[in-house]
């Protein structure tokens, strides 16, 4: 059984680690905003089963994945000041999600899911091609 488990996991890792290399920077956002998805909604699992190792290492993923991902790939030169309102969006999440750590707080943890997947929502319109110019229309 173990070793199906460990083939899995190096499947799941190839997987991964294909789908990354293959990516362009908008899917990779993408990805990054998925990776913090699921690493606060496994916390607020653990949190709810009273699992508090796995409960602390979801929320410390998703901080990562926040702080080291998707701040660090922020472009201050050319976002401006969008780029620095993002900034500033992230480290709250960040903030709140120490919170929900220290505190058990699921409030908190739903905050910053709700967040991240308005985020992700307007990142994923942004990479949708304009139906206009793609419909052939000439008006």
């Amino acid at each position: 059984m173990f070793a199906h488990r460990s083939g899995a996991l190096a499947y799941k890792n190839v997987g991964v680690e294909n789908g990354v290399s293959s990516a362009d920077p908008h899917r990779l956002t993408l990805m990054l905003f998925e990776g913090a998805l699921v690493s606060t909604n496994a916390a607020r699992i653990h949190l709810e089963s009273g699992d508090v190792p796995l409960k602390g290492s979801a929320i410390s993923k998703a901080i990562e994945i926040i702080s080291n991902g998707l701040k660090v790939s922020l472009d201050f030169e050319v976002g401006g000041e969008l780029a620095q309102r993002l900034a500033s969006l992230y480290d709250y999440m960040c903030t709140r999600l120490l919170h929900a750590n220290v505190r058990n707080d699921l409030a908190a943890l739903a905050e910053v899911s709700t967040l991240l997947r308005e985020l992700k929502e307007a990142w994923e319109q942004i990479g949708k091609p304009n139906s206009i110019a793609n419909s052939g229309s000439t008006a």
